[in-house]
């Protein structure tokens, strides 16, 4: 591994999460309910999706949901195809909501932002290796992330087992 390599393993994490706690630290919707409305606004889950999506147990994300639906921003309802299955939706009222916690973020960012010089903003909105990063994480057995085909996974794969034997 050289000094790059080690630096980004080292610190990415825990700069990608001060960043995250920043941005939505004035928000009105705290940040595992701000993931939960996110990720429903891609559509309907099951919970255990939404606790597996979010790296929650089961019953924390029961417990958040049912305090989401109370607030009215999400609602429950079953499976037309699997009566047995509850999946849980985005509300009008929970979209109004998340887009307000994102514009709040959207607009901190924005004043970080304005104090780069133009170069600095350029080349920090060419970065893609943050998304990178998600689709390396969540690849699956079969070269897919979530259901979608991952174009270039073997040579992430190939990255990762290098990193792991350094």
């Amino acid at each position: 591994m050289n000094r790059d390599d080690d630096l980004i393993t080292t610190q990415l994490l825990p700069r990608a999460a001060l960043l995250s706690r920043l941005l939505l630290r004035d928000s009105p919707i705290p940040r595992s309910e701000a993931g939960v409305l996110g990720s429903l606004a891609r559509g309907p889950r099951r919970i255990t999706e939404l606790a597996e999506y979010e790296g929650l147990a089961q019953p924390t994300m029961t417990l958040l949901v049912k305090r989401l639906q109370e607030r009215g921003w999400v609602a429950r309802e079953r499976d037309a195809a699997d009566g047995r299955v509850v999946l849980v939706s985005l509300t009008a009222a929970g979209a109004e909501a998340l887009e307000q916690a994102r514009a709040g973020y959207r607009a901190v960012l924005a004043r970080h932002l304005a104090a780069m010089s133009a170069d600095e903003a350029a080349a920090f909105a060419r970065q893609d290796f943050l998304d990178r990063a998600v689709r390396l994480r969540r690849w699956d057995d079969r070269g897919k992330v979530e259901g979608i085909a991952v174009p270039g996974l073997d040579s992430y794969r190939g990255m990762v087992g290098r990193l792991a034997t350094e």
